[in-house]
């Protein structure tokens, strides 16, 4: 089987292939319009300036301009694709390549108000969120955001994990969806949403009857004024009439017209994907599941938005210098105005659902790309008994895999039951809060429905508390311990529900003194053991090393190890049991220059 980087690097070049193709024909074909339009200006002259020939033969070049424009239109929308598809490929090669941080965009939105995103660099800029990211609507950025910010259940895991492993080997389809969405303005989904759940403006039912009965009469005498059976005033007078009746709705009726202007567009650009999506063969419940949701009463919504496509097409041929006459006559405009609040209140809630399904399946594909990208990283094992947390060969994701070092993680579980708690003590700058981001991420990553960087992982439903980042605030007047035993007590506060709690607890209490620190941690690993918690404590104050003995055998201790080598410190990040000997706080400020 090819690699993943061999096979990005083939489409590459072939899409790159493509859009020299396409330059040449576009190059080609804008020629043959420059050719077209000066013949065309050529048979103008002699057909009226100097009558030698019919004015008939204006028409041919004029139709050949005509179908070199629609050919030439097409084909830059191919260019335009092509090159999004090469975009594509060059930003997953930067993703193999360790090259990808600042290259996407990052969510860092999702960041507020979430109790541990910030801890785990879940947004913002390095991000898991701007490394698993490809999704190209608002609504695929949501739904993939909202999946890293709360773990699904285990049904809902499972079925994702499905979907995921479906998509995996589908670099066509997941292509196709990365370039349908990233349309101009499609990503914009926000408009579209609210127009479409906004309550329809509400309209006789009688109007719209009423508004075609006046079209036909108007035609009607129209005919029989023509034909000299009635007067021309007849006509002019019930064009007043029933333009006049009009009038009384035309402020609400222009608002309809308003407001479909920006929602249509984004919905005509969106019914590509939405084509595509509809026929494409899932196999999966989830996939075969939101395909189906896409129909509404038997029809798929590509052609219920050719249908409201047709109406907007109709209002906006009301304001042709031809056709504007006919259309003011018979009242095309109004009546196109109720054919669209009738769309809206019949399909609008439906156009929820096909954002929900753009952007779920968009969520899908970036962690099937995410899979792709990394064969060796499989799916976890799911448990329904918990709490459990046993890793082998863990790693962190946005740790290049080159110099990556894995450990084994085991807390929790039956058969034999592990410890509650790792007390993880080792000198600055050893591996300690890395271990602790990596098993946060990769329970994240776990619960959202992607693989995860491990050998092999099986874990439980968990929620996750953490203190891996603890900042104090002028605003609020808030010392950083302060804030610190604020997020404890929240912790606390969530190892009471009913989901177990796995904690990340970093640097524990290290804000206050050696002896209130140590009774105040042993209080609240004690508090958090006794709720069904499991987690990792890490620090460098050895007198916190007390806690397994002080627990009663549900904590062990762990360390990481560091050595001096030419003045230089060098750490291994290999965690290893029992309780670090030294520390190197001393060794560092002297080997940067400090007289200690």
């Amino acid at each position: 089987m090819t690699g993943p980087l061999a096979e990005y690097e083939r489409r590459l070049a072939a899409r790159r292939a493509r859009i020299v193709e396409l330059e040449r024909t576009h190059v080609l074909v804008s020629n043959c319009r420059l050719l077209a339009a000066g013949a065309g200006a050529v048979l103008l002259w002699l057909a009226f300036a100097r009558a030698v020939l019919s004015p008939a033969w204006v028409l041919l070049p004029g139709l050949v301009f005509a179908a070199l424009a629609v050919f030439h239109a097409r084909l830059l929308n191919r260019m335009e694709r092509a090159r999004r598809a090469e975009q594509t490929y060059t930003r997953g090669i930067e993703r193999l390549q360790d090259r990808w941080t600042g290259t996407g965009r990052d969510g860092a939105r999702f960041l507020e108000d979430h109790p541990y995103a910030r801890d785990l660099d879940l947004f913002g800029p390095s991000s898991v969120f701007e490394l698993l990211n490809t999704t190209r609507t608002e609504a695929g950025e949501a739904t993939l955001s909202e999946w890293l910010r709360a773990g699904a259940p285990l049904d809902e895991v499972r079925a994702r994990q499905a979907a995921v492993d479906e998509l995996r080997p589908m670099l066509d389809f997941r292509e196709d969806v990365v370039v349908l969405a990233a349309e101009s303005h499609v990503g914009r989904t926000g408009p579209l949403a609210a127009w479409a759940a906004a309550p329809p403006d509400a309209f006789p039912a009688v109007l719209a009857p009423m508004f075609a009965s006046c079209a036909v009469l108007a035609a009607v005498l129209a005919a029989l004024s023509y034909t000299g059976f009635v007067a021309s005033g007849w006509v002019v007078a019930w064009v007043f009439a029933e333009t006049g009746v009009a009038a009384i709705w035309n402020r609400r009726l222009h608002h309809v017209l308003h407001a479909i202007e920006t929602p249509d567009h984004d919905l005509l650009l969106l019914a590509d994907l939405l084509a595509r999506l509809e026929r494409e063969p899932f196999s999966t419940p989830r996939l075969t599941a939101l395909r189906q949701a896409l129909v509404t009463d038997g029809v798929l919504p590509s052609r219920r938005i050719a249908s409201l496509r047709s109406l907007v097409t109709w209002a906006d041929s009301a304001h042709n210098l031809m056709f504007a006459p006919f259309a003011y006559v018979l009242l095309v405009r109004p009546q196109v105005a109720l054919a669209i609040s009738r769309w809206r209140r019949e399909y609008g809630p439906a156009v929820a659902d096909w954002l929900r399904v753009v952007g779920e399946v968009e969520a899908l594909s970036a962690l099937a790309t995410f899979a792709y990208e990394h064969p060796a990283d499989p799916f976890p094992e799911l448990s329904a008994e918990g709490p459990v947390f046993e890793a082998e060969g863990l790693g962190h994701p946005l740790i290049p895999g080159a110099s990556a070092v894995r450990n084994n993680v085991r807390l929790g579980g039956v058969d034999p039951a592990g410890p509650s708690v790792f007390v993880v003590s080792g000198s600055n700058m050893s591996g300690k809060s890395t271990l602790l981001r990596s098993v946060g991420v990769n329970v994240v990553l776990a619960l959202a429905g992607a693989p995860v960087r491990a050998v092999r992982l099986r874990l439980s439903p968990l929620v996750l508390g953490a203190t891996l980042r603890i900042e104090d605030s002028l605003h609020e007047g808030r010392s950083r311990f302060y804030a610190e035993i604020l997020r404890i007590r929240t912790i606390v506060e969530t190892a009471r529900g009913p989901v177990p709690l796995l904690f990340l607890l970093d640097e524990i209490l290290h804000g206050t003194n050696s002896y209130d620190r140590r009774i105040g941690a042993e209080g609240i690993v004690r508090a958090l053991v006794k709720l069904g918690a499991v987690g990792l404590v890490s620090t460098h104050d050895l007198a916190l090393t007390e806690l397994p003995a002080t627990l009663g055998g549900v904590a062990i201790n762990m360390h990481f190890e560091d050595r001096l080598e030419g003045g230089r410190m060098v750490f291994d990040y290999r965690m290893r049991p029992g309780v670090v000997e030294h520390s190197n706080a001393l060794a560092l400020m002297r080997a940067i220059g400090l007289d200690v």
